[in-house]
């Protein structure tokens, strides 16, 4: 990775600044692929299948055979390890839950919320050279626990026009309703609209490559709910003199290896630090299997010798990072000065992948910077906060005035007259 050292503050815009496609060539082309979605349904996804996943499909929809069969083609370990991972997952979003109380807010008036899951969502899934069906994990458990009746997911198939079976095991598992094989933005599209096959939903969630969430930036202009701005993937470590460069480095390769538009950047107050992690890059990149794709992530990538460990926090909050490690012994002195974060791991055991896998914290969250506007998905993700208000005969006695006056001052008379109607008849006996 680069170095650099002690930039000034002025140039800290400037560095937090991710790699992307040119933007006006990226709207187009998703702008184009939406809008023939959006005209010809199924036929486009069709096309765009043959034409980006190399498959001929005779079906999107994938059938109760198609997941029997991933049942059996599973490892026992592997089901073993989604299993420890589900129940993590489970345990922490169901703490979310939360039973919300009637308030009077005055005499007489009472209010009140009530969650209610989203009926239609949709969910992607990344299936190209990373089948992530750990996010199947992440995005269906809190659907299913917040009271979705329909749960879709749309992930895309090999050549073969297949789905690798983990996925289609974990989907199994967690309540998904409906599986289909669409990928990319044509897959976005799909759900926000619907075609002949693919329902449309309320609210998409999922990420992607720039495509994916260029495709969520535009559907939600137009009126489709997304979760939040998640991208390509991105880690920001800050190390001390008492981390584990190893494990440093392990942790950048971790996000490098995600595509080779992910982006990492370690922060450190040591010059000694970055050497060794640097050198640990070196050593370990050449023994991952997807080491070319690291590889490019890493020249995308920089790291930056900064005066001490809180200048180190001042630019995270700047960069707003998907991921935040803090590789040091003294990690929990610094919590209360983070203010821009997706997910932060503290310590140096606190390994990012925890958190992708089995730790029990959701893994998709806001990238690009968006981590200083936007939370990961929650439980609350998955439900609408609807407000419920009952009010006696007492309560529009007390208020009623209040909003007759209010009412009039905005010259809203059939508001104040709504008002004026009750009060008269209360009066009237």
């Amino acid at each position: 990775m680069k170095v650099i050292k002690n930039p000034s503050k002025s140039n800290w815009f400037e560095l937090t600044k991710r790699p992307e496609i040119e933007r006006n060539q990226l709207n187009q082309i998703v702008s184009d692929i939406i809008s023939n979605v959006k005209e010809n349904g199924d036929q486009a996804i069709y096309e765009y299948t043959e034409k980006f996943d190399k498959a001929q499909l005779s079906s999107l929809l994938v059938s109760n055979q198609e997941i029997e069969s991933a049942k059996s083609i599973v490892s026992g370990e592997l089901k073993d390890a989604i299993a420890v991972a589900k129940r993590n997952i489970e345990v922490f979003h169901k703490s979310q839950e939360s039973q919300e109380s009637i308030v009077e807010t005055t005499t007489g008036v009472k209010c009140w919320r009530k969650s209610v899951g989203i009926e239609k969502v949709g969910l992607y899934i990344p299936g190209g050279s990373a089948p992530l069906f750990s996010t199947i994990l992440m995005l269906a458990i809190p659907a299913e626990l917040a009271g979705c009746s329909e749960i879709i997911l749309c992930t895309p198939p090999d050549s073969n026009g297949e789905i690798n079976p983990a996925i289609l095991y974990t989907a199994s598992l967690v309540g998904v309703t409906k599986i289909y094989k669409v990928g990319g933005a044509q897959a976005i599209a799909a759900m926000a609209y619907g075609t002949e096959t693919i329902p449309q939903v309320y609210k998409l969630f999922g990420p992607g490559n720039q495509f994916v969430t260029k495709a969520k930036e535009l559907v939600q202009q137009n009126g489709v709910a997304i979760d939040m701005p998640a991208g390509p993937s991105e880690v920001l470590v800050i190390a001390d003199e008492t981390c584990n460069p190893s494990f440093v480095a392990s942790d950048l390769l971790s996000q490098a290896e995600h595509g080779a538009d992910s982006q990492v950047i370690l922060l450190s107050n040591n010059e000694g630090v970055i050497a060794q992690v640097n050198k640990e890059l070196e050593k370990q990149v050449i023994e991952l299997t997807r080491s070319e794709i690291a590889q490019q992530a890493i020249s995308n990538s920089r790291s930056i010798l900064l005066d001490d460990i809180r200048d180190c926090i001042e630019f995270s909050n700047q960069y707003a990072p998907e991921h935040l490690i803090i590789a040091s012994d003294n990690s929990e002195e610094y919590v209360d000065n983070i203010i821009n974060a997706g997910s932060v791991f503290l310590g140096n055991y606190s390994c990012e992948s925890a958190g992708d896998y089995a730790s029990g914290t959701n893994h998709t969250l806001p990238t690009n910077g968006f981590a200083r506007n936007y939370s990961g998905v929650s439980l609350d993700s998955f439900v609408k906060k609807i407000t419920f208000q009952k009010i006696n005969e007492i309560g529009i006695q007390t208020i009623g005035p209040s909003i007759e006056v209010m009412a009039e001052a905005e010259q809203l008379f059939a508001h104040k007259n709504a008002v004026t109607l009750r009060l008269k008849e209360i009066q009237n006996g």
